[in-house]
């Protein structure tokens, strides 16, 4: 029996490309669009921040959203319909300027906006409020990471009874490190009783914890990878949730990102100013040759570089390659490229790195979209040495343009990168266990010696990782499963029977 399509709600802060400060936004737009082109009914509500710029092709809805508060509180916003790039699924913008008119989606040059609590359960709130204004009542709600927390408390408690009700969760963990941690007062303000205020709900450190609101009271969780969700169980990365996560273990699945590969194509880019292919690599050293003249290296096709594209914090571990280059510099003929932001110290550092080595070390100070695709194109290495990194994308950006990735063993890297192994030619990277500089500077070393000793080896992890599927279709597909599950335990637990044809037939996936 056919698979019963699906009515899904997808609950997040962020969607690429229109709204996007990490890899959540990617896994939101690629489940939109995956889900909707395998015929099912897909809804992504977002807030329409003001960055946005509207188009044709956004239609508003004729009334007001009632959103109800706390305290009997009601506010009025307003949803923008738009289509996602030319799939049939559509997102959904929530309007409402006190708390989302601003440029910023999390945090401003000063921190975190002070009334995060309020702007994201007013996201949640909206959402369910929106189900029963349209009377479309989904059969699952993905919600994504602690800002979308409170979803599956409402449908627990103050909605329990309601049509809505009946939805399955599932939540996702994007980085269990960012939890939403608030005052006991963002409950009144919520429309929460305060009886939820408990360990095993919501209270975490004599605060209220939204990731910890939608870890307990989903249906199903998952996270991306498979890795990933092993280590947020134990006490090093489990960032104080390891005993939570450990008693949802049953109900915890990693599944792995995947890559728009549309975009990320070496074949078809018209950002870089050649293409190329695994079986043809001519087009990159076009490309490498602009790398180095955008980046003022010396224009030398025949020495390897080694790249770096990411937020400068401490997660990314890019202090350890900044602490190295000397060491590089003395011992190996490489070149190095930077393309980042974040912290005012190792933004500082790359700059006098580049200014003590010219012509060997370049950096750029900030993002730029275009030049990013050049860095993964004209590079030969692809440097990320994570302290952690739940699923991560560069790695895979960077396989797609056979940019070899270097990696620490870690969450997503574990899982997407495979180890070269020597005189076999198998592997896609370079991967290292320890976050310390002395194991990235010889795990760098031996890309290095493979690049210039075994030639014909480094040609065949190129042609490996070009030809790796690391598109969306096979997560879509698990991420079908874990609907159906999910679907299939909420209305078992609410004692309502399932057919076959919801539970049982396998999630088709588009093209």
């Amino acid at each position: 029996m056919p698979a019963k399509p699906l009515k899904i709600l997808q609950v997040a802060p962020e969607i690429a490309p229109y709204a996007k400060v990490g890899g959540l936004a990617d896994v939101v737009g690629a489940l939109t669009r995956e889900f909707s082109e395998a015929g099912h009914d897909v809804r992504s509500m977002v807030p329409r921040y003001g960055f946005l710029q509207q188009d044709d092709t956004w239609e508003a809805r004729d009334e007001p959203l009632a959103v109800h508060l706390g305290g009997g509180k009601t506010e009025f916003a307003r949803v923008w319909r738009m289509p996602y790039r030319d799939s049939p699924g559509g997102v959904y913008w929530l309007e409402y300027d006190r708390y989302f008119h601003r440029h910023e989606i999390y945090t401003g040059p000063w921190g975190s906006h002070a009334d995060n609590h309020e702007r994201f359960a007013f996201l949640s709130r909206a959402a369910i409020d929106y189900c029963h204004q349209e009377q479309w009542y989904p059969d699952v709600i993905h919600c994504h990471d602690w800002t979308t927390g409170f979803v599956p408390v409402y449908l627990n408690s103050t909605e329990f009874g309601t049509p809505v009700a009946h939805a399955a969760t599932v939540f996702t963990i994007h980085n269990l490190q960012h939890q939403g941690l608030f005052g006991r007062e963002t409950l009144d303000f919520a429309g929460l009783p305060q009886s939820l205020f408990r360990p095993d709900c919501l209270e975490s450190v004599g605060l209220v914890n939204m990731m910890k609101a939608g870890l307990y009271n989903s249906t199903k969780l998952t996270t991306v990878s498979q890795t990933y969700a092993h280590e947020i169980q134990q006490p090093e990365l489990g960032c104080g949730l390891n005993h939570v996560l450990k008693f949802r273990a049953a109900d915890l699945i990693g599944v792995v990102n995947g890559i728009d590969v549309k975009e990320w194509n070496p074949a078809t880019d018209k950002l870089i100013p050649a293409t190329f292919t695994a079986d043809d690599l001519s087009g990159k050293a076009v490309c490498k040759a602009e790398l180095q003249k955008a980046f003022g290296l010396e224009e030398a096709p025949g020495v390897p570089i080694f790249s770096a594209v990411a937020r400068l914090f401490d997660q990314k571990g890019l202090d350890l390659l900044a602490g190295i280059v000397p060491w590089l510099m003395d011992s190996m003929n490489i070149q190095i490229v930077l393309l980042g932001a974040g912290d005012p110290g190792l933004e500082n550092a790359f700059r006098d790195l580049a200014a003590k080595y010219p012509g060997r070390v370049g950096a750029f100070i900030g993002y730029n979209h275009k030049l990013s695709h050049l860095v993964e194109a004209g590079s030969d290495c692809f440097v990320m040495p994570s302290r952690f990194e739940p699923c991560g994308l560069n790695q895979m950006y960077s396989m797609a343009y056979g940019t070899l990735p270097i990696v620490r063993s870690t969450g997503g890297l574990v899982d997407t990168v495979e180890q070269y192994v020597e005189k076999r030619g198998t592997g896609t990277g370079f991967r290292f266990e320890h976050a310390t500089g002395e194991a990235l500077y010889y795990t760098m070393g031996w890309a290095c010696s493979t690049y210039y000793d075994r030639p014909d080896e480094f040609r065949k992890l190129q042609h490996n990782a070009m030809t790796r599927d690391l598109s969306w279709k096979a997560s879509a597909a698990v991420y079908g499963d874990v609907y159906r599950w999910a679907v299939e335990a909420r209305l078992r637990g609410l004692g309502i029977q399932t057919g076959q044809s919801l539970s049982r037939a396998p999630f088709k996936v588009a093209g």
